[in-house]
């Protein structure tokens, strides 16, 4: 409670003065935003796709970096003396923003959707190997103990007692991360990679509030949609797999 009381207060938590015309202010910025303004819609397509793509392909980009690494990382998969030098690499990939990857990578490759894949892959890389490794290490050895007294290939340890164990946690996980990563795309179109996020900007910077919440809205109409896609792909992959 100290640690919190103290924290509250540098950041300024208790300081009543900050909060005299906080309320006033936010009523009249949704006064200035209603009713939303989708008269632009036509124009929402490739920037709506260019964010779709980067957080795809920036995910994807992670999952497959991520779960070798994560194999490395884990102490019971991998040799100690790699999975702390995992580890530490893992952690330098989360510990930088995504924001700063993306400005690394246009002065690097350019403006564009290009910056903004390779700054969510580096991100997501270092957040989807600590957790698919926390999640390999929490694996029951028991069954897998089982099978390999009985001959069974490390191969076939993996698909029927590891992947039955860890699959449910390794959807939910990719899954959020991907919802994540839309809204981070977003924020990195203030860096130069384009997408959603530039226009969301640019309504805010020229005043169109109105425009600024129905880009609001398709934004969370995207996300939503995700999380329910990626419920129902989570459903029938269990099924399958339970089948």
């Amino acid at each position: 409670m100290a640690v919190f009381v103290c924290a509250f207060g540098f950041a300024g938590v208790f300081d009543p003065e900050r909060y005299r015309d906080a309320l006033a202010t936010i009523v009249t910025l949704l006064g200035d935003s209603l009713p939303p303004e989708f008269a632009r819609w036509k124009h929402w397509g490739r920037p709506l796709l260019d964010t779709l793509a980067m957080s795809v392909s920036g995910t994807a980009l992670a999952c497959f970096a991520a779960l070798p690494l994560a194999l490395a990382a884990a102490r019971n998969t991998g040799p100690a003396w790699l999975g702390g030098v995992v580890r530490l690499f893992l952690n330098m990939l989360r510990s930088v923003p995504g924001v700063i990857w993306g400005v690394m990578f246009v002065a690097a490759v350019g403006f564009g959707p290009l910056p903004g894949v390779l700054a969510l892959a580096c991100h997501s890389t270092g957040m989807l190997g600590k957790l698919y490794a926390e999640i390999l290490e929490h694996v029951d050895p028991a069954p897998g103990n089982a099978l390999r007294s009985q001959g069974v290939s490390w191969l076939g340890i993996a698909r029927f007692a590891v992947l039955p164990q860890i699959l449910p946690r390794l959807l939910d996980i990719t899954f959020y991360r991907w919802e994540h990563n839309v809204r981070a795309a977003t924020v990195l179109g203030l860096v130069g990679a384009g997408g959603i996020g530039l226009e969301i900007m640019t309504a805010f910077h020229l005043f169109e509030y109105r425009e600024a919440l129905a880009l609001i809205i398709v934004l969370w109409g995207l996300v939503t949609l995700i999380n329910a896609g990626g419920a129902q792909i989570r459903t029938r992959l269990l099924d399958l797999d339970h089948g």
